[in-house]
């Protein structure tokens, strides 16, 4: 797995957009709706897939380009939104999943109903 040199990143997407005068406009205001955009043009890809399509998506060399694209956007744009806030993305990630360990423990059955977010509930979003 490649290391991700998350300030490394922060820096060319600030000099990115500090090139183009774009500051002014990265406020977390925009930076969260720019994120936002960007994650629905992910799901797009995937609004009317079966299940089973969706776990192909990659072996179809247009939509693998377009998800990676999108990807790339989604991060792009948190990472921009992290820099702007002062937070450390990494250490944010692992903090949430310790909070989620804790929340979540391993069931002793491992069908266990009661152990699996319900349609309010999220792993990652609470």
């Amino acid at each position: 797995m490649n290391q991700l040199d998350v300030p490394a990143l922060q820096r060319r997407l600030a000099a990115f957009a500090a090139a183009r005068d774009w500051q002014p406009y990265h406020t977390p205001k925009n930076l969260a709706a720019a994120l936002s955009v960007e994650a629905s043009e992910l799901l797009e890809i995937f609004q009317w897939l079966t299940p089973e399509q969706s776990a192909r998506v990659m072996t179809d060399p247009d939509r693998a380009h377009r998800v990676t694209d999108e990807v790339a956007d989604v991060l792009a744009y948190l990472l921009q939104l992290c820099e702007v806030l002062g937070i450390d993305a990494l250490a944010a990630l692992s903090a949430k999943i310790d909070r989620n360990e804790l929340r979540f423990p391993v069931p002793e059955s491992p069908k266990h109903p009661n152990n699996s977010p319900t349609d309010t509930e999220s792993h990652s979003s609470e």
